[in-house]
């Protein structure tokens, strides 16, 4: 079994190995399993790309992402701007619904509202606005109109978990409430437990996802 000193160094290891992070203003502390990042980035994509490459080490149990995104001088980019940007991403993202998205911008920070059918356009959505220049954070509000039974949501979920090669079916069990699913079960990596997250949205009527799956020795 990994110590946090073991952890430590595999996650510097992994933040230094990705390309498209810059690492030198991230400090890692590691307790109990669990690593806590902190420091600055430049732009709040950069902060996620650095919580996604710490998620794919081994041994890592949790993540506490408290990086800070600080914009550099002459960077600033004031609100109006970034939500006419918001604004023309999503529609070129997302032109089927992007008339019933709303953006909110505050100081940087992006709240997304509205409604949509499917999650993968709530998931599109909020992926054109996080890689947009002066955008500090985003808060994604938009709702997920049911448009299937639970039962039916329960087993086009455990169906696509048996089409899966990166996902065991034997290792989860799938609940479904109205649009809620809830996952439990045991897996040996985050990817596995990421991919049976992402399978569950990408059911349709999925309103909210639970994901209670831990990682672990199997």
């Amino acid at each position: 079994m990994k110590t946090d000193a073991d952890i430590k160094r595999d996650v510097e290891a992994e933040l230094r190995f990705r390309p498209d992070i810059d690492e030198r203003d991230i400090a890692v502390k590691v307790n109990g399993s669990v690593v806590t990042l902190t420091g600055f980035t430049r732009t709040f994509l950069d902060k996620q790309r650095a919580e996604e490459a710490v998620k794919h080490v081994s041994g890592v149990a949790g993540v506490a992402n408290d990086i800070e995104v600080r914009r550099g001088d002459g960077e600033a980019t004031i609100d109006p701007e970034i939500t006419r940007a918001a604004v023309h991403a999503i529609r070129a993202e997302v032109p089927t619904a992007s008339d019933e998205i709303k953006v909110l911008v505050h100081r940087g920070y992006v709240t997304l509202e509205g409604k949509v059918e499917w999650y993968y356009l709530r998931e599109l959505a909020e992926s054109a606005v996080r890689r947009l220049r002066g955008v500090t954070g985003v808060t994604n509000s938009i709702a997920v109109t049911p448009s299937a039974k639970p039962r039916e949501i329960k087993l086009l979920i455990e169906e696509a978990f048996r089409r899966s090669a990166q996902v065991d079916a034997n290792r989860i069990t799938v609940e479904a409430q109205g649009g809620e699913v809830t996952l439990r079960g045991r897996v040996p990596t985050w990817t596995e437990r990421d991919e049976a997250q992402h399978t569950a949205w990408s059911a349709p009527g999925v309103t909210r996802v639970n994901n209670e799956i831990t990682v672990g020795s199997i």
